[in-house]
């Protein structure tokens, strides 16, 4: 079946090189929120001439407004541009608010260069915006690095892709930090951890959780139960997931019995990972949706799986394909109203396509009926 879709940005639009790491949220007014890299000059990652680009759509994802650049640190050639992306976005439902999270690479100070200490010479910087306005104006970038950062270690940087409201109003971010340079033991060296950025006050102040599992990196974040975080991980070490879970904010983490068993990805790939029920502000329900490139050989047959008991089956009956072609495969979903689903995805046919995709077109009915 063709599902139309909407090219949200592509290549070439405004003279940008690329577009690339998509993050997808729905306000509390029902606005769709869409944020990514705008690389300026090339495809390539951080360090670069990288801003953090937004658009915007009141009507469910049928029209984006013009885009907008929402961070942006200069663009000085002797400080590699000062680019700053992987962005993720936030919506605390509580506030209302909007928060985008980025990282900063002043110089050449990301996934490689990036070093110990806090200053922006040193080490990369993770930066936030705010908008108070359902995502019509955006506040100054706001540092808060020397908030969450040992100094020892080598980066800290978020998700990208998505953060949440958890029950208690906690607002939750996926996080990622690699460990101190280990001359002496390479195995150790700079060796990165997923895990969970958060803040119990609405942003005003943050606070890190400890490593989930070692070589883990992009990750995203659901609260399962009231107070159980699950964390869906990037793997460096295989073509699978690695799942951890958390009662106590990241103090200490467990493996969950899917962990590099139930889902599959491309050696190595960004994923999305949504809860239904909590998206749609329920406290009840055990609904997940979970989206990547279905393939352990390159990222292609970009894929959406549901799961009905909270992440510990996923069914073939519960999957669909939106996109067969190769693609940088990443993407981000949110649930736009109790029966749709939208994703903003890394596609073949567009960098940054949107789709909205019906409910039960992911759900076989007898499961989606039984849920109910």
């Amino acid at each position: 079946m063709q599902r139309m879709g909407v090219a949200v940005r592509n290549g070439g639009d405004e003279g940008i090189h690329t577009f690339r790491i998509p993050g997808l949220a729905t306000t509390n007014d029902g606005t769709l929120i869409g944020v990514y890299d705008i690389r300026r000059r090339s495809d390539g990652d951080l360090p670069g001439d990288i801003d953090v680009g937004m658009s915007r759509s009141t009507d469910g994802g049928g029209t984006w407004e013009p885009m907008k650049k929402i961070m942006d640190m200069g663009a000085d050639p002797d400080s590699r541009y000062d680019g700053i992306g992987d962005p993720a976005v936030l919506v605390d439902r509580n506030t209302g608010t909007i928060w985008v999270a980025a990282t900063w690479s002043h110089g050449n100070r990301s996934w490689v260069g990036s070093g110990p200490g806090l200053e922006p010479e040193e080490t990369g910087q993770l930066m936030l915006v705010r908008s108070d306005d359902d995502g019509v104006t955006w506040s100054k970038p706001i540092n808060i690095t020397k908030q969450i950062k040992r100094p020892e270690w080598s980066f800290i940087l978020q998700g990208p892709g998505k953060g949440i409201t958890m029950q208690d109003g906690t607002i939750v971010f996926a996080a990622q930090y690699q460990d101190p340079p280990s001359p002496n033991n390479k195995t150790a060296h700079r060796l990165p951890h997923s895990t969970i950025l958060y803040s119990k006050d609405h942003g005003k102040t943050w606070q890190l959780g400890t490593g989930a599992f070692d070589d883990t990196t992009e990750a995203q974040v659901v609260e399962t139960q009231h107070g159980l975080l699950m964390l869906n991980c990037r793997y460096n070490r295989g073509s699978v997931r690695v799942v951890m879970t958390t009662e106590d904010m990241g103090l200490t983490w467990k493996k969950h019995p899917t962990s590099e068993r139930a889902l599959i990805e491309p050696r190595s790939c960004m994923a999305s990972l949504i809860h239904v029920d909590r998206e749609l502000g329920m406290k009840t329900g055990n609904r997940l949706l979970f989206s990547n490139p279905d393939s352990t050989s390159g990222r292609h047959h970009m894929t959406i799986k549901a799961s009905m008991d909270n992440g510990f089956t996923w069914p073939t009956e519960n999957r669909l394909l939106l996109d067969e072609g190769m693609s940088a495969g990443y993407s981000c979903m949110t649930m736009i109203n109790e029966n749709t689903v939208g994703i903003l995805y890394e596609g073949s046919e567009a960098h940054m396509t949107f789709q909205r995709i019906p409910l039960e077109n992911i759900v076989n009915e007898p499961a989606l009926k039984k849920q109910k």
